[in-house]
């Protein structure tokens, strides 16, 4: 298959996902290309955390379909999440476990055949190294943060899905990852695809941005798009206008 040719990494087409008879997520549709980074953004209450737990399989749709890297989530998942993986700072590790016992857990659960020198791999790359064989319930937040990602990167997937990657982190961590994303990305040909509210890092990380809004993707494009669009200078204050329903410019046609 020539490169032009590939499969979005997510495609999503007419996803609906509805609750004692109101729709959280509703009729939703979008493509990310393979090796881009993308945003997946909205107010609270705007159906992120239901599409992302979609695409993951967490949840199964009222109706609608979900094709990662070219495989269908209802008939061929499990061809799909061998290449994927998914890494949130609210989804705790077991505390109990040192850093490597989870990382090996994780490593075995994704058949790799060299285990340990992938996880050797991962505590060199992302510093691991001075808390390897503590207990993840005595991390600090950087700290569990670092340990999660090197989880969601030990199998090199090709679909990184991130929800708030940066979350709870100070300024300089908090750069140190997103420094980390941009290279991995760039190094491997990966996708990510991201939801966060820190509009300064999707600025920083994405190639193209979905503005959600009542289940719906109400706009989509680049940070530069977005910005001209609505007469914004930053994505924040184009964040701002539609989640509160006070859009200028309007979406594009």
């Amino acid at each position: 298959m020539m490169p032009d040719e590939c499969p979005p990494a997510i495609r999503v087409h007419n996803l609906t996902k509805i609750y004692s008879l109101t729709p959280v997520v509703d009729g939703l549709s979008f493509e990310v290309p393979q090796g881009s980074i993308t945003a997946l953004l909205g107010g609270n209450g705007a159906g992120k955390t239901t599409t992302i737990a979609m695409l993951l399989g967490l949840l199964l749709p009222t109706s609608g379909q979900v094709a990662l890297l070219g495989h269908d989530m209802a008939t061929d998942r499990y061809a799909a999440l061998a290449q994927v993986n998914f890494s949130s700072p609210y989804v705790d590790l077991p505390g109990r476990l040192t850093v490597r016992e989870n990382l090996t857990i994780y490593a075995r659960l994704y058949g790799l055949p060299r285990p340990a020198e992938r996880i050797a791999e991962m505590v060199e790359d992302l510093e691991l190294g001075a808390f390897v064989t503590r207990r993840t319930s005595r991390l600090s937040a950087g700290q569990k943060t670092r340990v999660a990602l090197a989880k969601a990167l030990i199998n090199r997937p090709r679909l990184l899905i991130l929800d708030e990657p940066t979350a709870s982190l100070d300024p300089d961590s908090g750069d140190w990852i997103r420094g980390y994303l941009s290279r991995y990305a760039a190094e491997t040909g990966a996708t990510l695809f991201l939801a966060s509210h820190n509009m300064a890092e999707v600025e920083r990380l994405c190639s193209q941005v979905l503005m959600m809004r009542q289940g719906r993707i109400f706009d989509r494009g680049s940070v530069s798009e977005l910005t001209e669009r609505y007469g914004r200078t930053n994505l924040e204050d184009v964040f701002l206008d539609i989640a509160r329903g006070q859009e200028k410019g309007g979406p594009a046609q």
